[in-house]
């Protein structure tokens, strides 16, 4: 029986591929402050601004390939049962050729209805006002925004809790209630990190599984010592 290899996957994977964070602009995400765009409350003050926000970011998607760090993570599933949790709201792991992954804040090529627990549906054109779901109300990205609920979490948690090895890859873990998913893996669990930035590794795993170097790089490394040691 193949290890299982969960994956916690951040926006240092996404933004080698071009995919810019809000991170990278002092609280400003492509220079609109994140209440405006990110929040329930911005969506009702202007709705018109956080469409063209997200609309935006979805035809960037059309502009953009995965990296090498997708595609290496993708050839993991060749020697491990590789589930994906990521906090990106790209499609890259799955261009990428990932296959088991769950989107803790939602997905940019889907869509939902204003009303609570809508039905997702599959959207990648332009949402304009007046775009209906199928249910009659206004669609509005299928985004988990702030202050609103993480309906992957429970089944994040549930992974988590089985795995055989767990790697960070391109997060600073300070985005919660994402980065207490380590709090569930077992004591087994070997912890991997790949990160440039991480301010305390030391406090997810030990020195040596530690990859101080870009999700691209670290993968390269990293996947053949998973394989020679694992397998």
């Amino acid at each position: 029986m193949k290890k299982k290899l969960v994956i916690l996957s951040g926006a240092g994977i996404s933004a080698e591929s071009g995919i810019k964070t809000f991170r990278d602009y002092n609280g400003l995400w492509e220079n609109h402050r994140i209440e405006d765009v990110a929040s329930p409350e911005g969506f009702a003050r202007n709705p018109q601004l956080v469409l063209d926000f997200y609309n935006a970011r979805r035809r960037q998607l059309t502009e953009v390939e995965p990296n090498t760090a997708h595609i290496l993570l993708a050839e993991l599933e060749a020697f491990f049962d590789v589930h994906i949790i990521t906090q990106n709201v790209d499609d890259l792991h799955e261009r990428g050729g990932s296959t088991k992954i769950i989107h803790l804040h939602g997905e940019l090529t889907k869509a939902k209805s204003i009303k609570e627990n809508s039905t997702i549906v599959d959207y990648v054109d332009d949402i304009k006002i007046g775009d209906l779901h199928p249910d009659g109300s206004q669609l509005r990205p299928h985004i988990v925004w702030f202050g609103e609920m993480v309906p992957e979490m429970d089944k994040a948690i549930e992974i988590a809790s089985q795995a055989d090895l767990f790697l960070v890859i391109g997060t600073s873990m300070q985005v919660y209630p994402a980065a207490s998913v380590l709090r569930y893996i077992p004591s087994h669990c070997e912890v991997f990190v790949i990160d440039p930035n991480l301010e305390n590794p030391n406090s997810f795993t030990r020195n040596e599984n530690y990859f101080k170097a870009s999700a691209t790089e670290g993968m390269k490394k990293l996947k053949q010592i998973l394989i020679e040691k694992y397998q």
